[in-house]
């Protein structure tokens, strides 16, 4: 299938923004339970192993090919957790020979990594992304549920850089009181690694993790303690709508970055559709609710393209730069739904 030139097939929603970029979940199960996506006390131990309600591989490459169609060309896989999806390489195989596509990536906890690192970078996937919210062993095993080992993780680290993925990014998700105590230390040691970590502010998704604005880090405050010790410069954005703040350290030891989505929010430029496993387009992480895909496949990846472009010039989705303006409650789509 030749690519369509971009001006006949990318779609603009209500802001003018286009849709670039798609996170598209391939499970809900997750072999962790961490406090801030996936609570223990909410979410029970099998909750999105059963199989009935989940995309098929030849549905997933249907829709990625109509996303395709109307200008995506980020997508990422995720979930729950992507790597509990049985015969995944496989499908990254079916979705690296796409047209159009130029970044296909995963976010995982690479607790599972290290025995399909390999095996993903061979079937095309191009970068990783890693949640990482602490190195302490003890901490990490309590953020995660109980559930993860942060050997499990390094070891999965080491070998995705085996495989010859280069720049992973490292997500942290940083909690006041809980783990902002682990900056310094994660900042260090991935100083010179030629990676990039990101600290993520604390975000009021979902409705199971008890958010409280109290517990929200600041990025300029983590900012402020990094440049203290390394001092930092700002780099420029590599394109409208990235979400984190890039800065390098000085002395050459490479990029930090900070995703300030409830301090400075971002989403006025916002060109990302999430979609769940069980086929459902969220238009926005804060969503209420989704709309189901799944129907609208057995019309092809053309036909499929031409109602979802529809969908989206329907979007005005900005929830971040109006959070605390409506005073109702809003109920948010759950964040290991979609996954973040």
């Amino acid at each position: 299938m030749s690519a369509l030139p971009l001006s006949t097939r990318a779609p603009l929603d209500r802001l003018g923004r286009p849709l670039l970029d798609l996170r598209l979940s391939v499970i809900e199960a997750c072999n962790f339970r961490c406090g801030y996506c996936m609570p223990a006390d909410r979410v029970p131990d099998d909750h999105g192993f059963d199989q009935a309600g989940r995309m098929s591989f030849d549905e997933i490459e249907t829709l990625v090919r109509g996303f395709a169609r109307v200008g995506m060309r980020k997508l990422r896989l995720t979930g729950g957790e992507p790597l509990l999806r049985k015969g995944l390489p496989a499908l990254v195989e079916r979705l690296a020979r796409i047209d159009g596509i130029d970044d296909l990536a995963m976010t995982t906890n690479a607790s599972l990594l290290a025995r399909h690192a390999q095996a993903l970078r061979d079937a095309g996937l191009q970068r990783l992304t890693i949640s990482l919210d602490a190195l302490d062993a003890a901490l990490f095993r309590r953020l995660s549920g109980g559930r993860g080992e942060v050997s499990d993780v390094l070891a999965g680290i080491d070998a995705a850089e085996r495989a010859g993925f280069a720049a992973i990014k490292f997500n942290c998700v940083v909690q006041r009181g809980v783990n902002d105590h682990e900056v310094e230390r994660l900042a260090e040691h991935f100083r010179g690694s030629g990676h990039v970590l990101r600290f993520i502010e604390y975000m009021d998704v979902g409705t199971c993790n008890d958010w409280a604005l109290a517990r929200v880090v600041p990025s300029r405050e983590l900012h402020a303690r990094i440049h203290a010790r390394w001092p930092l410069r700002a780099l420029e954005a590599q394109y409208r709508g990235e979400v984190a703040s890039r800065h390098a350290f000085e002395d050459g030891a490479g990029e930090i970055g900070f995703i300030s989505s409830v301090s400075a929010p971002f989403c006025g430029d916002c060109q990302r559709a999430r979609v769940s496993a069980d086929g459902s387009l969220y238009t926005c992480l804060f969503s209420g609710s989704g709309h189901a895909l799944r129907p609208w496949l057995a019309e092809g990846d053309a036909g499929f393209a031409g109602r979802l472009a529809e969908l989206w010039r329907q979007r005005g989705d900005r929830y971040s730069k109006l959070r605390g303006r409506d005073p109702s409650p809003r109920r948010h789509v759950e964040m290991f739904l979609v996954g973040g």
